[in-house]
């Protein structure tokens, strides 16, 4: 390879790394615009909504309270069938026995 060759090589690299360096340049300058312009965003506090507390807590109670009376009504017809259950198996055996 010649000086010639060698040197226009070098010179082609050169010219792609000038323009890849200005590119790199000009976004790093799009970036400080962009951040200059932006300014930070501060969170907004709401104030204390009492209202909207005291509904959910009723809805939590209401449903709590809903909750705990099904609860009761499983309870007692679990005991009437068990109850049931166990009459009507004593009426059976008394039947089988013939009393």
């Amino acid at each position: 390879m010649s000086d010639l060759e060698r040197a226009a090589r070098d010179a082609v690299e050169a010219a792609d790394n000038s323009e890849m360096v200005r590119q790199i340049a000009a976004i790093l300058a799009a970036q400080q615009l962009v951040n200059q312009q932006a300014p930070v965003a501060q969170q907004a506090t709401q104030p204390f909504d009492a209202k909207k507390w005291l509904v959910i807590g009723g809805v939590v109670v209401s449903v709590g309270l809903v909750a705990s009376l099904f609860a009761v009504a499983i309870a007692i017809g679990a005991v009437c069938a068990t109850a049931s259950l166990l009459i009507l198996r004593g009426l059976w055996n008394d039947f089988q026995k013939g009393k």
